[in-house]
């Protein structure tokens, strides 16, 4: 049954593709800091492994939160490795494991990564197909990853 929530079929598919191109960026995000807590050495590692568990512990949260927004609107979620890397915004460097610092700064940079997008795609469902519940929903999800990259920004050493 379809959802009769005041938003046009239309509108509320456009803002699932919007959802589920997050949701790729979320996935992509959480995966990177997997391997990063996996593999982060040096002085810090003790530090650096239950940072990264904790921030990955948070995007979890948030991919389910995505993947249930899409669905609240009637929608599919997308939930293949090979749907994700189609859709995502989001950078990887397979075969790749950086220094501590660099795994902060790349980290950091995806993060920056998804407010930027977060800013674009809330003006969008605000104003392009009116949907304030998913405004309202990206802006919380955008503000998470601004508190997570300033910890991010606060741990990189110059």
């Amino acid at each position: 049954m379809k959802p009769n929530i005041g938003i046009t079929d239309n509108n509320r598919e456009s803002v699932a593709a919007i959802l589920n191109t997050l949701l790729a960026d979320e996935y992509l995000l959480y995966t990177q800091t997997r391997k990063y807590h996996w593999n982060v050495t040096g002085p810090h590692f003790n530090d650096l492994h239950k940072f990264f568990q904790s921030q990955y512990e948070e995007l979890n949260d948030i991919v389910d939160d995505v993947a249930e927004r899409a669905r609240s609107l009637g929608e599919v979620s997308d939930g293949t490795m090979t749907e994700f890397l189609k859709k995502t915004r989001l950078s990887e460097q397979p075969g790749k494991v950086p220094d501590a610092n660099g795994m902060l700064q790349n980290l950091l940079k995806q993060h920056e990564s998804i407010i930027k997008s977060s800013r674009t795609d809330i003006e969008t469902c605000d104003k392009k197909y009116g949907d304030a519940g998913t405004t309202d929903f990206l802006t919380q999800v955008m503000e998470k990853h601004e508190k997570m990259a300033w910890m991010l920004r606060a741990a990189v050493q110059e």
